[in-house]
């Protein structure tokens, strides 16, 4: 079997992680750390870009690794229009829109602008991999009570698609042959039925939708949410970062870390053990809502994320949901392998890159 070099670069906020891989084997790893108040001096998120990669490169030349040999550069990707999933080569099109970030500002925005100038600069393929943009929604899942207020597929759709893949492997069935629910439980919470390699229906991490989580509100009742809109007690930048950030766990205990709740329903905190329970709950009625729309034809409920490492969360939502299909539990995020096996897909032959239009998936009714 022929050895392919990948590099995967995912930038986040504060921070650009990296990873060397031969095929799917890791040959290095950084979380690579950017200094906040620089990152500040930049105006726009494509103005980091230089930053950016002299400090990867730094960190490169630290260890004695060089890009010369690698054979693709596989970035987060962000920032485009919606797109169906898969890996996608990295064209004008694509650069044209994540630098100018008329469709999202966020240093994801950078994967794409990062790997195409490495692949300028040292040879080799330069693709995206099932960027947060993915949208393979059923029109059903799409309407609301409200005439031109639609729900948007905005998932963790880099690792629920992993997920997915890694699962079908180790059944030896194809992930485009199953009807799964996957729930991504960490920061945010990604619920999604995923009918034959498509995802069909999934809550919203972004704009507000699903169960809450440790960093975000999620569904609350709409007439509550108006009144405290114009309460005069927040501005609206204030209850975007509510919603978005601050909502859930953090709102309600003033945490964000599962540990710490966990440890304080061991010491006896019973408003903690309500709150944890209740997101609990709110996942497992997530579940049931996308087992209804797979018409109860579920293969497999797979639990990914962080938090799927706490015992007392999978202990709790397996019996809420057990009935409905088997629990398989995957732990942790794997958006660095993701990167790597879709770029080592492509180069393999066993997928073909798809080309970036610029024209989105789904424009409106």
């Amino acid at each position: 079997m022929k050895k392919y070099k990948i590099f995967a670069i995912n930038p986040g906020s504060t921070s650009t992680k990296i990873a060397l891989f031969e095929n799917d084997k890791v040959i290095f790893s950084k979380n690579v750390s950017h200094d906040a108040e620089k990152l500040k001096e930049f105006k726009e998120i494509s103005d980091q870009f230089p930053y950016r990669k002299e400090t990867i490169l730094n960190e490169l030349a630290k260890v004695g690794l060089s890009l010369k040999d690698v054979d693709a550069f596989s970035g987060r990707g962000g920032g485009t229009v919606s797109l169906e999933g898969g890996v996608y080569e990295v064209n004008e099109t694509m650069l044209d829109d994540t630098r100018s970030g008329k469709y999202v500002k966020h240093p994801a925005n950078l994967g794409s602008q990062l790997a195409d100038e490495f692949a300028k600069e040292y040879g080799g393929k330069a693709v995206v991999v099932n960027p947060p943009d993915v949208d393979e929604f059923q029109d059903l899942a799409r309407v609301t009570g409200l005439r031109g207020v639609y729900r948007q597929s905005k998932i963790h759709a880099l690792n629920q698609k992993e997920i997915g893949i890694r699962y079908g492997k180790s059944i030896k069935k194809s992930y485009e042959g199953l009807n799964l629910i996957i729930a991504h439980i960490g920061g945010g919470v990604s619920v999604t039925a995923h009918k034959k390699g498509n995802m069909i229906d999934s809550n919203d991490i972004v704009n507000g939708d699903g169960p809450m989580a440790p960093t975000r509100a999620g569904q609350v009742p709409a007439t509550n949410l108006i009144k405290i809109c114009f309460s005069g007690q927040y501005t609206e930048e204030e209850l975007y970062k509510i919603i978005t950030k601050e909502g859930g766990l953090v709102n309600q205990l003033g945490t964000s870390d599962a540990r710490e709740v966990t440890k304080r329903i061991e010491d006896g905190d019973t408003y903690a053990k309500l709150v944890y329970d209740a997101m609990i709950y709110q996942i497992g009625k997530a579940i049931g809502s996308y087992s209804a729309a797979l018409h109860g034809k579920v293969d497999a409920i797979i639990f990914t994320g962080g938090i799927s490492n706490d015992k007392y969360l999978v202990e709790k939502l397996s019996e809420m949901v057990e009935y409905i299909a088997p629990i398989i539990v995957m732990p942790g995020e794997f958006e660095m392998e993701a990167l790597a096996s879709g770029a080592y897909r492509v180069l393999s032959g066993q997928e073909e890159a798809k080309i970036y239009t610029g024209r989105p998936v789904w424009e409106g009714f």
